[in-house]
């Protein structure tokens, strides 16, 4: 039967897109579902502040009337402008092992970014830096975290054969947390604090976190601006995703490093116990019973000893000057507290040195690789 592709234009579209990207994947263990939910906020034009200044259309492959592969494709407007370029993104992107369906899904995604002007298209991405990014290339016999995309090794054989190329990738390592602060992390904490005149803010209440969160954001602003594909969040942007995100936090987690002599925050450093367990069993699903494994999860049970790294994040100002330190200091004990022993360091740019050297002094291997792909259109 011939590839048939349809764009999405309804709800019960838009759940069939979703759901697709939970299906495909149905017995495969290493495989974290997203929560549909987060799915379908992001890819709302009424509740994702990204439509301010992105477009985007799905489309959906179907054969003999079943969905056999999705894909998004996204104009950021505003990255091409801070980037000089003219891409389009796709992003969302999963399909069966089969030449029809990925190259109707493709051609679709290309030829609508064509039709608007765009002179390249690459992904995976999403609207901004903080959506899911980078196709698995390597580390397929690895659990998939709550941050990363997971998809099967066939992807990047269907990505070269049609043309697409190598245009950044991204790094994954799994650390092994030490049993006590190393000694190496202790003193660089107190020279850092000493020379530069910082300190560690701890926090007793959720509620404390609010008056840093939005400070939050404009830190990561400042401190991802020149990184491959970032877009500078707008005001609209950090208010949805400080109501997405600082639910979430668990204070013994969460570091913030501020300047004395006036609070300025100038790193940050966010921990949660490992997600993937329970969004497993979750299967994408708040209701009725995913929310109780989500809890527990957060609340230090069910992590499989992992704790996920989802983001450091310091002023370019300091950036190389040890203040990564400060945020083990903190992170270490809390982990060991919880009987965690590894921690996911989730993406990193290839070429990003700075980040790569936080790992020195700790026991580490780099066991995952994802790309982001680009063609000619």
């Amino acid at each position: 039967m011939s590839v048939i592709i349809k764009k999405v234009t309804s709800k019960d579209d838009l759940m069939k897109f979703i759901q697709f990207g939970i299906d495909l994947y149905k017995g495969n263990e290493y495989f974290v579902p997203p929560l549909i939910y987060d799915e379908r906020a992001t890819l709302n034009r009424s509740k994702n502040p990204a439509f301010d200044h992105c477009d985007a259309t799905y489309f959906l492959a179907y054969r003999d009337g079943e969905i056999v592969g999705r894909i998004a494709v996204i104009i950021n407007y505003k990255s091409n402008e801070r980037w000089n370029q003219k891409h389009a993104r796709f992003g969302f992107v999963d399909f069966i092992d089969d030449e029809d369906v990925v190259d109707s899904l493709f051609g679709a995604a290309e030829s609508w970014a064509r039709s608007r002007g765009m002179e390249k298209i690459h992904g995976p991405l999403g609207f901004t830096d903080l959506d899911h990014e980078g196709m698995l290339i390597e580390g397929f016999d690895r659990m998939g975290t709550m941050a990363t995309i997971y998809n099967y090794p066939y992807y990047q054989k269907h990505m070269e054969r049609m043309g697409y190329v190598k245009d950044k990738d991204w790094v994954e390592f799994l650390i092994q947390i030490p049993p006590e602060v190393p000694e190496r992390f202790s003193r660089m904490g107190e020279i850092v604090k000493k020379r530069f005149g910082l300190t560690v803010k701890h926090l007793q209440r959720k509620q404390d976190v609010y008056p840093y969160a939005r400070e939050m954001f404009i830190l990561i602003n400042n401190a991802y601006k020149d990184l491959y594909g970032y877009v500078e969040l707008s005001d609209k942007q950090i208010d949805y995703y400080v109501d997405m995100y600082i639910p979430m936090i668990r204070l013994d987690f969460v570091t913030l490093v501020l300047r004395q002599n006036d609070n300025k925050l100038v790193g940050v450093g966010i921990g949660l116990p490992s997600m993937s367990d329970a969004l497993r069993k979750a299967k994408g699903r708040f209701l009725p019973n995913g929310w109780y494994h989500l809890y527990k999860a957060l609340k230090g049970n069910g992590h499989n000893g992992v704790l996920d790294l989802l983001m450091i994040a310091v002023d370019p100002e300091y950036q190389g000057k040890g203040v990564n330190a400060l945020m083990f200091n903190e992170f270490i004990p809390a982990a060991n507290k919880l009987g965690m022993t590894k921690a996911e360091s989730n993406i990193e740019l290839e070429d990003n040195s700075k980040v790569h050297s936080m790992w020195n002094g700790l026991e580490y291997e780099q066991h995952k690789r994802r790309r982001a792909f680009i063609k000619n259109i």
